[in-house]
């Protein structure tokens, strides 16, 4: 097949169409689960919205949800932090969290290099 440089360009053109709406596509049902307004059948009824007519599921899911994506996300990843902070257990000192290392050392569950980079970001 002989490619000319516009049949290049439209079809780079049109895959990075397609990838922008792929991930678009995956961060819109990612919000639907997340979202703790919306009940389960109007999940579902957004997800057959989708499935059936993607672009424009997507399209009506950004006009009517899509002010609220980054909030949410935003509480997503908020909560993870929290949940992260208590089960390493950085809420207390930097000489705690030095002490818990070590608690962790002794015990075997890490090893040095662990305990040094552990050590080096209560430090911090």
């Amino acid at each position: 097949m002989n490619w000319s440089f516009w049949d290049v360009l439209w079809t780079t053109f049109v895959i990075f169409v397609w990838a922008m709406f792929l991930v678009v596509l995956i961060n819109v049902i990612i919000d639907l689960f997340r979202s703790h307004d919306v009940s389960g059948l109007g999940k579902a009824a957004w997800l057959i919205l989708i499935i059936v007519i993607p672009f424009v599921g997507v399209l009506i899911y950004l006009i009517a949800r899509g002010g609220g994506m980054a909030g949410r996300a935003e509480k997503a990843q908020q909560a993870q932090v929290e949940h992260l902070k208590q089960m390493v257990g950085s809420t207390g000192t930097p000489a705690d969290q030095i002490a818990q290392a070590k608690g962790l050392l002794d015990a075997g569950t890490i090893d040095d290099a662990e305990f040094a980079k552990l050590k080096a970001q209560a430090l911090s």
